[in-house]
Formats: C-alpha cells, sequence, structure tokens
C-alpha cells in the first residue's frame, strides 16, 4: 500500500513538473516574442527618429538661429538673440490700428496681420498673414541698425485666393 501511495506521489508529482515545463517554455516563447517585437520596434523608432532630425536640421538650413555667418552681423551690437529681437519688432508693426502697414492688401474680414515669421538670415524674412480668413505671405528685407532700430522694406508679396 506504501509503494502504491509513493507510485501515485511520484505520477502526480512527474505530470505537474511536465505541466509546469511545458507551460514554462509557452511563456518563455511569448516573452521571446514580445521581446523580438520591442527591439524590431525600437530598431523602427529609432530610424525614425534618425530620420526626423535629418528633416529638422534640412528645414534650419535657412534660419538665422543656425547661420553663424549671419548671426556674426550682429556680434557688436551686443543682443542675446538676435532672431527673437527682430521677430518682435516686426511683430510691434502689428499693433497699430487697422491693417499692418507692411501688407498692401486690405483685410476683408479683419485687420490683417502677421502670423508667423521665419528668419532666413541677415537680410530677409519670409511671413505670414491672415485676416482670420483670407491669408498671403511676404518676403521682407530688413537692417538691423546701430541704433538698434529696425527698418522692414516690403520685396514681394502674395494673397491665397479661395476656390
Amino acid at each position: 500500500m506504501k509503494s502504491r501511495i509513493f507510485l501515485y506521489l511520484f505520477l502526480f508529482s512527474a505530470l505537474v513538473a511536465l505541466y509546469l515545463g511545458i507551460s514554462g517554455n509557452r511563456t518563455v516563447k511569448g516573452y521571446d516574442q514580445k521581446l523580438k517585437s520591442t527591439e524590431d520596434k525600437m530598431v523602427r523608432l529609432a530610424d525614425s527618429l534618425q530620420q526626423t532630425r535629418l528633416e529638422v536640421l534640412d528645414m534650419q538650413y535657412f534660419s538665422l538661429e543656425n547661420n553663424d555667418d549671419a548671426l556674426a552681423y550682429y556680434d557688436h551690437l551686443g543682443i542675446d538673440d538676435p532672431a527673437r529681437y527682430i521677430a518682435d519688432k516686426l511683430l510691434e508693426t502689428n499693433e497699430q490700428q487697422g491693417d499692418n502697414p507692411l501688407i498692401p492688401y486690405e483685410g476683408m474680414e479683419n485687420s490683417f496681420k502677421i502670423n508667423k515669421i521665419k528668419l532666413l538670415n541677415h537680410k530677409w524674412i519670409i511671413a505670414d498673414f491672415s485676416d482670420g480668413k483670407y491669408w498671403g505671405e511676404l518676403l521682407i528685407n530688413y537692417e538691423l541698425k546701430e541704433d538698434l532700430s529696425v527698418n522692414f522694406v516690403l520685396t514681394d508679396h502674395l494673397l491665397y485666393t479661395r476656390n
């Protein structure tokens, strides 16, 4: 009788060990698949991040902030951030009542105001303007003088038509 109990105990233990072995093997395979999937995703994300960094660098190519040669024109003025200073001066033209004086169109819905500004270098700015419904773009020449005043001269402009 004792030998049968040990035999049943041994068989039960063997079945439990077999179940745990198979279950553990499946769990390990599942974790391996998840790990492989996560590694593949990380590689794709790293490639995507690298591509995005290259695109950002490409977009920043024409930018005063990243153009050391253009920034050298303003070293003697002692301005910490010339791009921000010039952009602020351009945005100050929006403070006048009515349309912005640099925009050669009359606002149809509201007054035309400059919205976005991109300083290309030490001489040119591209700006976006809108009245809330209609919009356009400006190409502006500017000159930062020794007394820190800024002269803006409109070079070209366009107003998008609505279809």
